[in-house]
């Protein structure tokens, strides 16, 4: 179903899931698209970001925020362009990045919208490596994690949005890099493409050895997305004063108990007190906004100049969304995932 200029497509939520998202936890529905007022511009989606973070929202548990409500629009970052403006600042036709969710149309008061280059080649990268992944990637591993060249970093999630992007940034700092991904092709993709030293399959049997055999100098960074079974092979390598950025824990977002096993509790406080490791959550936009512009400026160039590879992957038309979203909890997208709600 492509998008029309005549009703308003919109992806709700349908009901709260218990474990992982099926895809009636959604609901599909056309409506009229609304019209602005005084002040405000109607949006209409081109691109619209799939992350990990949704899950959070789609339960009702405490978080750093408000969960979305049964039978609202999902959230979600979105390039648009204006298609009429009640509004001094923008014109029709110019190109933003939103945070107007999953449908086709939105009206905005223009709060919290960026202006984009409305000629941009690849308008998706703004919600990529040029967006919140790419700025999640940038401040965790150089700010928090600290990089210094001949350090070795470990990044799980090494295909992601997010990893690839610190890999890559790692690389350029100097530094040793080992990937954790899930299967071989991913892992040919870490070091083929994005210039990963090493990639390990966290699917293996054997995983902790191969990565002990991979980081025989111990781990200095270990960029965490993940959780699970990677933090478990990791925690014994992390060398003394090792920094752990924490920006994301996908494999328990669809959790409805404690994992089970030995209590991890007293292993972990013990190794941070011991080797003094600094491990640090963050939320990129609650903590970093005010750094989006020395971001923005340092990884344009690095894209511009090849330095940084962009690694994205594109689905079309809005009502795959869902079915997108499932396969990303479940691991079976590589790159930045991205719905093109419409080709302009």
């Amino acid at each position: 179903m492509a998008q029309t200029k005549q009703s308003n497509r919109q992806i709700l939520l349908n009901s709260r899931p218990h474990g992982a998202p099926k895809p009636d936890d959604f609901r599909l529905q056309e409506t009229n698209i609304p019209e602005p007022g005084d002040g405000e511009v109607l949006l209409r989606t081109l691109y619209l970001s799939l992350d990990p973070y949704m899950r959070g929202r789609m339960s009702d548990g405490p978080s750093y925020a408000e969960p979305v409500a049964i039978d609202d629009v999902m959230v979600g970052g979105t390039v648009c362009r204006v298609e009429q403006s009640n509004h001094a600042k923008y014109s029709v036709g110019d190109l933003v990045l939103s945070f107007s969710g999953w449908q086709d149309y939105a009206v905005s008061d223009g709060t919290g919208l960026v202006q984009l280059d409305s000629e941009m080649e690849r308008p998706s990268l703004a919600l990529g490596v040029l967006g919140m992944p790419g700025f999640t990637a940038y401040m965790g591993l150089l700010d928090i994690g600290q990089t210094k060249s001949g350090e070795t970093v470990v990044v799980a999630g090494a295909t992601g949005a997010v990893g690839s992007v610190v890999g890559q940034i790692a690389k350029l700092k100097g530094c040793r890099v080992v990937g954790v991904a899930g299967g071989e092709t991913k892992c040919r993709i870490a070091v083929d493409e994005l210039g990963f030293d090493v990639c390990i399959d966290h699917r293996a049997d054997d995983f902790a050895d191969q990565l002990s055999a991979a980081c025989s100098a111990g781990i200095d960074v270990y960029y965490e997305n993940v959780g699970g079974k990677v933090f478990d092979g990791v925690l014994p390598l992390l060398n003394t004063k090792a920094r752990i950025p924490l920006c994301g824990l996908i494999a328990h977002y669809n959790d409805t108990e404690l994992p089970p096993g030995p209590d991890r509790l007293s292993l972990l406080m013990k190794t941070i007190l011991i080797k003094r490791i600094k491990m640090q959550g963050f939320i990129i936009f609650d903590d970093y906004q005010h750094r989006f512009g020395e971001f923005a400026t340092e990884m344009s160039q690095w894209v511009k100049e090849g330095q940084i590879k962009v690694h994205e992957d594109i689905v079309d038309s809005l009502e795959n969304a869902p079915g997108a979203f499932i396969g990303l909890l479940e691991g079976e997208n590589s790159g930045k995932l991205v719905i093109r709600v419409a080709n302009s």
